[in-house]
């Protein structure tokens, strides 16, 4: 896709800091890491979240990322990682083009779980049977 970053990164149009890169991933540095040694893993070809992705897109980055993670651990000694994926604007995604983020994490680094992402009183108060609806929900579609 022609205005979008990660593309022109993928395609070496904008310098990044490339740690690891095979015929279908790429992945490099963050610009404004979180943490010391905060990655990004991208697919080369665009697909803009996890809906989009072709399979074999989608198992080369799980792939990348299980790479980096040991790599990363070898490297920078952390005490932890929190791997995730921003899908849509709500959740954070400012680059529309699948990206998973590997974040190494350090003992007194001030971070939360993933579980402290939302703040909803609702996730909390989650009773049975709201839980056996959504469940339904779920299964129930094709």
């Amino acid at each position: 896709m022609a205005d979008c970053l990660f593309c022109k990164i993928a395609n070496k149009e904008i310098f990044s800091y490339i740690v690891y890169e095979n015929e279908k991933v790429l992945c490099f540095l963050d610009i404004l890491p979180l943490a010391r040694g905060h990655l990004l893993v991208i697919p080369k070809n665009h697909a803009e979240n996890i809906l989009h992705l072709k399979e074999e897109d989608l198992t080369a980055v799980f792939k990348a990322a299980k790479t980096m993670t040991k790599k990363l651990f070898k490297a920078l000694k952390p005490d932890g990682f929190t791997i995730g994926i921003n899908h849509g604007k709500i959740s954070g995604q400012t680059i529309d083009h699948f990206h998973l983020h590997i974040i190494p994490r350090f003992k007194g680094d001030g971070g939360g779980s993933i579980h402290s992402v939302v703040k909803s009183s609702l996730a909390k108060n989650f009773l049975t049977e709201e839980l056996e609806s959504v469940r339904v929900k779920i299964i129930k579609v094709k």
